[in-house]
């Protein structure tokens, strides 16, 4: 793509900034009623779903656009939008393989906020090799009758929907008898469990379903295509929403700079320090590749390109660069690092009964990027053997017979 500004891009920057900085929060946002109208406000303006088509209540703009809004939020702090399972990779799932009927009854909502969406995949037994995953979906005539359990599901204690894989055919090979639905987690059936993180926050969560109902008109695709369709959505997932990850790592790094610029040590400030100077520079360097390489996805994804296999070169990527960026943070704040309010958006966590987030907390949280939406030594399978073309990882058990 041309990342060379065209006088409608300055424009549209010029504009961006106005707006931002006539509408941005003055006060925290805590609650998460409070950060539903930040994102509507956004939706309103043109800011949230910026790629999606007109026609799905998107805006229908150009990557460069995007990209022009994700760093003004950076420059000027801006609580990101939420429902960013939903935005990033559930919707565009919808969009790839919904019936009409389905994208009109819920990507509007999706985009609004007024749904939240939590993606139903991983099980006890069955995180990184999903295709184990035992959660039944039964055919009863007019419906069908889910019983399972699922784990690790992020935004599960405030989903009104959720994304769900199943197994509705238990006579064929694992990958093969998996079905997607889209399940309403507000009925009696689905009961959600939060799980405390390491951070002490509850993202996540166990999601218990007995004799819960999903409909047959909310079905994705046909009867055991939900393997196929899973792709999809994790291809979204690993790749497609880089550049927002980045805009919050940006937002990080500014304060970062700000700290180091007013906090002192030995009685000078940390940034007269060269060795902080330098450290500041290759954290510098190594965002704007992730910026870039964020770029690119949304160019492909602009010309119609889904992001397949090579969405795992940039999964891996970010969440190894998350870990040493915040290890490197701890490192030039010390002790101050255990204060310093680090700039996450907390997913869709309602933060009004905790505080904000340190730069310790994102340290803490940061471990997580490489194990979600398959761990890093998955990802390099993936890049091996469907990118690269190389042969397939054999296990040392199989090699010892």
């Amino acid at each position: 793509m041309d990342l060379n500004y065209s006088p409608e891009d300055v424009a549209f920057r010029e504009k961006t900034r106005r707006w931002l900085e006539e509408n941005v929060p003055r006060q925290d946002l805590k609650t998460l009623d409070e950060r539903k109208a930040w994102h509507r406000t956004l939706y309103e303006a043109g800011y949230v779903g910026m790629l999606w088509p007109k026609e799905y209540g998107g805006w229908g703009a150009t990557p460069m656009q995007q990209a022009i809004v994700q760093d003004e939020m950076a420059r000027i702090g801006a609580p990101p939008p939420i429902n960013g399972l939903g935005i990033g990779f559930i919707g565009p799932t919808i969009i790839v393989h919904g019936t009409d009927q389905q994208k009109q009854r819920y990507l509007r909502k999706m985009l609004t906020a007024e749904e939240i969406w939590c993606q139903l995949y991983s099980e006890p037994n069955a995180g990184s090799d999903l295709a184990s995953l035992k959660t039944r979906a039964e055919d009863t005539g007019d419906h069908f009758v889910v019983n399972g359990q699922k784990i690790w599901t992020s935004s599960g204690p405030i989903a009104d929907w959720g994304i769900l894989l199943c197994r509705t055919d238990l006579k064929v090979p694992k990958h093969k008898g998996i079905s997607c639905f889209l399940l309403n987690m507000r009925q009696p059936g689905v009961e959600v469990r939060p799980l405390k993180q390491i951070t002490g926050l509850s993202l996540f969560s166990e999601v218990f379903m007995t004799n819960a109902r999903a409909e047959k008109d909310d079905l994705i695709g046909r009867l055991s295509q939900g393997w196929e369709i899973a792709q999809t959505t994790l291809g979204y997932e690993r790749g497609a929403n880089s550049l927002g990850r980045v805009t919050r790592y940006a937002i990080s790094y500014h304060q970062l700079v700000h700290a180091a610029k007013e906090l002192k040590r030995g009685g000078r400030p940390l940034i007269d320090d060269p060795v902080v100077r330098a450290r500041l520079g290759k954290m510098y360097a190594e965002l704007e590749v992730q910026r870039y390489a964020g770029l690119r996805v949304l160019s492909g994804l602009n010309k119609g390109e889904t992001p397949g296999a090579a969405s795992s070169i940039t999964k891996l990527s970010y969440t190894e660069f998350e870990k040493r960026f915040y290890e490197t943070a701890l490192e030039i704040l010390g002790p101050w690092g255990q204060q310093m309010v680090a700039g996450e958006d907390f997913e869709e966590v309602d933060t009004s009964s905790g505080e904000p987030g340190t730069f310790a907390t994102a340290f803490l949280w940061s471990r997580a990027g490489t194990i979600y939406s398959g761990s890093s030594e998955v990802q390099k399978n993936i890049i091996g053997e469907r990118v690269l073309g190389l042969p397939k990882e054999v296990r040392a058990d199989r090699i010892a017979r």
